[in-house]
């Protein structure tokens, strides 16, 4: 309950206070290619109920069919999409799925059904007790992702067979130990991630 409280009066005040930036930010989405300002994509959520998440664009229209996976200097990204994902811009309208209810501000990274897949069923039912989250340790110590899977002869491999493992792991241990001291140590420490990038 705690936890919930300080979503929502966090969520809050972050769309607040952030408005202004986040509609120079949607508007700078809208003028650098054609289509919608948020990218929407089916995830799964807290005990297995899929929702769709909002990011704002990073990618042209249409383009997911090629791969769910974005892989090194991935063409599919637009101009503002390199920025937005090397700050992490474009993660800020979850923000809105963590007042909703669907996300917190800290958890494990919410995975496409197609991944969550090849989760091992003990490990499914650790990682979807909890709400998924914006940010987590994962997100912190993995943050370049996409350039190592661009190394990689295999993309879709290396990831379900080498990055996704080493992600839930961080995963499961915060499903069974999390708190609200915890979540705000993951926070700043997500935020000096950024700030020193």
């Amino acid at each position: 309950m705690i936890k919930r409280l300080f979503d929502i009066a966090a969520s809050s005040l972050g769309l607040a206070v952030l408005a202004l930036p986040l509609l120079a930010v949607a508007l700078w989405v809208k003028l650098d290619s054609p289509g919608p300002v948020f990218f929407r994509q089916v995830r799964v959520g807290r005990g297995g109920t899929l929702f769709r998440i909002h990011k704002f664009r990073t990618m042209q229209v249409d383009t997911e069919r090629q791969g769910q996976l974005t892989v090194g200097a991935d063409s599919r990204v637009t101009g503002a999409g390199r920025i937005l994902r090397k700050t992490k811009l474009d993660e800020l309208p979850q923000l809105i799925d963590v007042l909703f209810g669907d996300m917190s501000l800290v958890g494990p990274r919410p995975e496409v059904p197609k991944y969550v897949a090849h989760y091992p069923e003990d490990v499914k039912d650790i990682v979807l007790s909890v709400r998924p989250g914006i940010t987590d340790w994962a997100s912190i110590r993995m943050i370049d992702e996409n350039e190592i899977l661009g190394r990689a002869d295999d993309p879709e491999r290396a990831y379900i067979e080498q990055v996704l493992p080493e992600k839930l792991s961080y995963y499961v241990r915060y499903a069974e130990t999390h708190s609200l001291f915890e979540d705000i140590r993951i926070i700043v420490a997500t935020l000096m991630k950024i700030v020193t990038r």
